[in-house]
C-alpha cells in the first residue's frame, strides 16, 4: 500500500502560524510522525506540501497509478479551490480530507469544503493525529 500525503498554504508555518490553533509542533514534526507511523504499519508514503494551487494539482494528477490513497489537507484551499476537487475526482484515488483544527467551529467561511465532494471522508479537530486516522481508514478500504 502506498499512501500520499499532500499539505496545502501554509502547513510549512506550523507551530509558528497561531499556535493556539495548530499548535506548537512544526511542519517537520508533523512530516516525522506520518512517517513513523507509515513504517510501523509497513506502507509506503510520500509526503508534499505546496502553498501553490497548480502544484498540488499537479502532485494529486501524478499520484494516478502509483499511489493507493491520498490524504490532503487542503487548508486554505478547502474553500477555495475546484481545481483540487476536480482533480481529485479526476484520478479517482480514495481521498481523505483532513484538518488539524475543527473548521465546524471556526468562522463562517470555513464551513465550504469543495473538495469534500470527491472525499470518502472528512477528518478534523484531531491534530496530528487525524492524518493517522485518515490513513487507517484508507488502509481498511
Amino acid at each position: 500500500m502506498k499512501l500520499l500525503f499532500l499539505n496545502g498554504p501554509n502547513l510549512n508555518m506550523l507551530g509558528i502560524r497561531e499556535p493556539d490553533i495548530y499548535g506548537r509542533r512544526t511542519y517537520a514534526d508533523l512530516e516525522a510522525y506520518i512517517r513513523e507511523f507509515c513504517a510501523e504499519k509497513g506502507v509506503e508514503c510520500g509526503i508534499f506540501q505546496s502553498n501553490h494551487e497548480g502544484a498540488l494539482v499537479d502532485a494529486i494528477q501524478a499520484a494516478y497509478g502509483k499511489f493507493d490513497g491520498i490524504v490532503i489537507n487542503p487548508a486554505a484551499y478547502t474553500h477555495t479551490s475546484v481545481a483540487l476537487l476536480d482533480a481529485v475526482k479526476a484520478v479517482g484515488i480514495p481521498t481523505v480530507e483532513v484538518h488539524l483544527s475543527d473548521v465546524s467551529k471556526r468562522e463562517d467561511f470555513r464551513q465550504v469544503s469543495h473538495i469534500r465532494l470527491a472525499c470518502c471522508k472528512t477528518i478534523a479537530g484531531h491534530g496530528f493525529e487525524g492524518y493517522r486516522m485518515a490513513a487507517e481508514h484508507l488502509l481498511a478500504l
